[in-house]
């Protein structure tokens, strides 16, 4: 029923709100379930007054109240505030904001001014057939047979550019859908993470990095190390952007399959900022993963 629901409701009249702008900028989205809060990292794909469209690892429901939190680009502080999700489709929820004050409403206005951000562009005019134009009676008997004949030409002409633009809207769907979900996979824009992975880093030690774990993912056993019997202790060096989030992480010893198994769980790890006089930097650290047979 949930999965039902969720493929039905691409079908429903939109309720977007306002002009809406293209922008990737990382997020967290928490969703308390049971008592227990759970919070998936993601990645927006647009995002506006009312609302804002976002590519999540994870799963929600339509009708579910959650927390937001927007790292826009160039902000110094992120857009926290309360949505309702209206539609989920795999991994793309569209969710509608909540109380958005009117200092926040005109912060996202401020933002799209001042990064010259791309407004999308609204749903094409509905085309008035000639057909349409002049039909006065339900079956269209009173025309003379040249006029029917003209007539149904123009329909063929009308369907025929429907389905063609049908086709282009969705070829243009898919490519933003796979677009946004290697641009989740990435973790960052590789210019951003390129920018950052270059900049001097401030050295923080383990134990202090380890209090400020967000969102942890515990990496999986691969059944080839398993059935090796390999085992022991990854040591990984991982780049923390000013943002929280992984933006580069190298193994310093183990087995290549247990390697990989320790990067792939660490890209989605997120962490508070590390501050320095109240600023955000870059950090480099040392995290430890433990395989145990």
């Amino acid at each position: 029923m949930a999965a039902e629901a969720r493929a039905g409701s691409w079908h429903q009249p939109s309720r977007r709100r306002g002009l809406r702008y293209r922008v990737q900028a990382p997020l967290d989205v928490t969703v308390l379930r049971s008592g227990i809060p759970d919070t998936l990292p993601g990645r927006s794909v647009n995002l506006g007054e009312g609302g804002i469209l976002a590519v999540l690892a994870g799963e929600l429901l339509p009708g579910e109240a959650v927390g937001v939190e927007i790292r826009l680009p160039r902000a110094a502080d992120p857009l926290r505030t309360r949505a309702l999700v209206r539609h989920h489709d795999t991994l793309r929820s569209g969710m509608e904001f909540v109380g958005l004050s009117a200092e926040q409403q005109a912060a996202i206005r401020d933002w799209a001014g001042e990064v010259k951000a791309e407004p999308e562009a609204s749903a094409p005019p509905t085309v008035a057939t000639e057909g349409q134009s002049f039909e006065t009676g339900g079956s269209g008997g009173g025309l003379p047979p040249a006029a029917r004949r003209h007539r149904s030409r123009s329909w063929i002409f009308t369907w025929t550019f429907l389905l063609l633009l049908a086709a282009i809207l969705l070829s243009g769907l898919w490519w933003r859908w796979h677009r946004g979900w290697e641009d989740l996979e990435s973790g960052l824009p590789k210019s951003e993470k390129t920018l950052e992975a270059n900049q001097p880093k401030t050295q923080v030690a383990a134990d202090v990095m380890e209090k400020l774990v967000t969102h942890r993912v515990d990496p999986e056993y691969p059944a080839a190390a398993r059935s090796a019997k390999l085992h022991g202790v990854i040591a990984l060096d991982v780049v923390v952007g000013r943002d929280g989030s992984v933006v580069e992480i190298h193994a310093l010893n183990g087995p290549d399959i247990l390697a990989r198994a320790a990067v792939e769980a660490l890209r989605w790890w997120r962490f508070e900022p590390y501050r320095v006089g109240g600023q955000p930097v870059v950090a480099e650290t040392t995290v430890a993963v433990e395989f145990k047979p």
